[in-house]
């Protein structure tokens, strides 16, 4: 043996473990010859010992000795008496061990001690190989997972599986299919080729392969194509690119639920790979991964595209509503001043019973200006600013109660306002405060029958997250709201069914413009109606402001 021989063979060490001292002699003599330092123990203690502080290469020990050991992760080679029976499973466990049966030679034990220790390098070889791979399998995993563009989570597969595996080619594609996009990525080691973009003629030959595997949850590896030149598969490949001429392929499948979506293909093209379990393993852990990336950033890209098209969309309703508002508020400001002209004896004595047919067309004018100032506002919600200031309730709502006496009167309702034991001041916008307000009395009185009375109040209450909130209650005794309107109240040009049935005006938009207000000040707007009873409003704001 040479120098440098000697020295690695140095390097190793033996525990030698045996209550026969003969035996104990010869495996001692053996291995020392064979340029092993050799520990020996007598007893099941001392082996203890030494595998605690010593770290040797290998054990080599009586059966009974070896059963006190419990799967202690450096190769063992067992002493057997001919009477002696042997655990398989448990040695099994081991990982690494053998066994020979007395009467023992001196040369057979530094042979099978040799091919211990050969298999254990090897094991902690390829076990680091598979940990450097799946090192390599799991960064493709992570930039899949922090990406939703399915072309880039390809192009991260390709290049991953080429830099992790060493292969000539990676080619991913998908297949048409509703759940995933149409895909093609490829990566070609430097001096390949590159590979045709789509599968033509062999796509039918493919997508069947893919689909057999994905039903059997497998994938098709093959060691050497020159083995077998005339698979099917190996034909396919051909016809596909003239230019691949594969030693080794691994077709992986791409799936979810009951058919493949798509398919992965790596390839050398001039040294044959040995497709190992683990990386087929590690593969299909990653193609998983790739399905899910794809299917999930499919589903994204189509929300964020119809959520292009909603935000489009409403655009246009917004500026169709302000040009319409523009369009109807210049003649209809025309009208309404000729008619109070009119009204005023400007173009002399007007009979009475023109008078009456002026006053139908002045309240119908006035509804026809709500409607599109309420319309207006709708238009311009979203993109106005809100112009906050100090605003005292009590004030507002004796404002808001002055505004709509006269509808008030008109209808024989009472309103009637009752303020809390303390001031209460808000940071709003008093004009829209102010608005929202008006839309929910008038809607009360509006509601209510001749005679019936609506209620106001203000105090001081806590909100939901226990800040001090100021509380408006608008409580009237009229129609009530039908359960199955309630969940609908708030939306834009929505009418209660018993509204509609009792011929009582409006657009159904006071209500939505008030909560969108209240909402833009960080309040809640909450509903109590009992059909036939009555409803009461409650409208949160924070003392403070939004």
């Amino acid at each position: 043996m040479g120098q440098d021989g000697a020295e690695v063979q140095l390097s190793l060490s033996a525990v030698v473990a045996d209550t026969d001292a003969d035996r104990l002699a010869l495996a001692s003599e053996a291995l020392v010859a064979a340029g092993f330092r050799v520990l020996p123990a007598r007893n099941a203690g001392e082996m203890a010992s030494l595998l605690q502080h010593q770290g040797p290469s290998v054990v080599v020990a009586e059966c009974a000795l070896g059963r006190s050991l419990h799967n202690p992760g450096i190769p063992v080679l067992l002493l057997l008496d001919e009477a002696e029976s042997l655990d398989v499973e448990a040695l099994e466990s081991w990982r690494v061990a053998d066994y020979v049966m007395s009467p023992v030679r001196g040369d057979e034990i530094v042979h099978r001690v040799q091919t211990l220790i050969g298999r254990s390098k090897e094991r902690a070889r390829s076990r680091g190989e598979v940990e450097a791979l799946r090192e390599s399998l799991r960064g493709v995993s992570s930039a899949i997972r922090e990406t939703n563009d399915p072309q880039l989570i390809a192009d991260h597969v390709v290049q991953g599986f080429g830099d992790a595996l060493g292969v000539d080619h990676v080619w991913f594609a998908t297949f048409q299919d509703e759940r995933v996009p149409t895909i093609r990525a490829q990566w070609s080691r430097p001096g390949c080729p590159m590979l045709p973009a789509r599968l033509g003629e062999s796509e039918g030959t493919i997508m069947e392969v893919a689909n057999k595997l994905w039903a059997a949850a497998d994938v098709l590896a093959v060691t050497d194509h020159r083995e077998d030149p005339g698979s099917a598969i190996a034909s396919a490949l051909k016809t596909w690119s003239t230019e691949l001429n594969p030693v080794s392929t691994v077709l992986l499948p791409v799936g979810e639920g009951a058919s493949a979506m798509g398919i992965i293909l790596l390839s050398t093209v001039e040294e044959r790979h040995e497709w190992t379990r683990p990386e087929i393993a590690l593969l299909q852990h990653v193609a998983g991964n790739v399905a899910h990336g794809l299917i999930q950033g499919h589903l994204i890209s189509a929300q964020q595209r119809v959520l292009h098209q909603l935000r489009q969309l409403d655009k246009a309703k917004t500026d169709f509503l302000a040009t319409v508002n523009h369009e109807l508020r210049t003649p209809l400001t025309s009208i309404t001043a000729y008619l109070d002209m009119i009204q005023d004896g400007s173009g002399g004595p007007v009979p009475d019973g023109i008078n009456r047919m002026l006053d139908v067309i002045a309240r119908n004018s006035s509804r026809l200006r709500k409607l599109i100032e309420d319309m207006l506002t709708v238009s311009m919600q979203d993109g106005s600013n809100l112009d906050l200031k100090p605003v005292d309730i009590a004030k507002l709502l004796q404002v808001v109660v002055a505004t709509l006496r006269p509808l008030a009167e008109s209808r024989h309702v009472s309103v009637s306002v009752t303020e809390g034991p303390e001031d209460i001041e808000v940071t709003a916008d008093e004009a829209k405060l102010e608005q929202v307000f008006t839309n929910i009395v008038a809607n009360a009185i509006k509601f209510t029958p001749e005679g019936g009375r609506v209620g106001i109040s203000s105090a001081v209450s806590s909100s939901e997250d226990g800040g001090r909130a100021a509380l408006v209650k608008i409580a009237d005794n009229g129609l009530g709201i039908p359960e199955h309107d309630l969940p609908h109240i708030l939306t834009r040009f929505y009418r209660a069914s018993n509204a509609t049935s009792a011929a009582v005006p409006g657009s159904g938009l006071g209500l939505a413009i008030a909560h969108d207000i209240i909402s833009r000040h960080m309040g809640r707007m909450v509903f109590d109606s009992t059909l036939g009873s009555g409803t009461t409003v409650s409208v949160e704001l924070p003392v403070g402001g939004p």
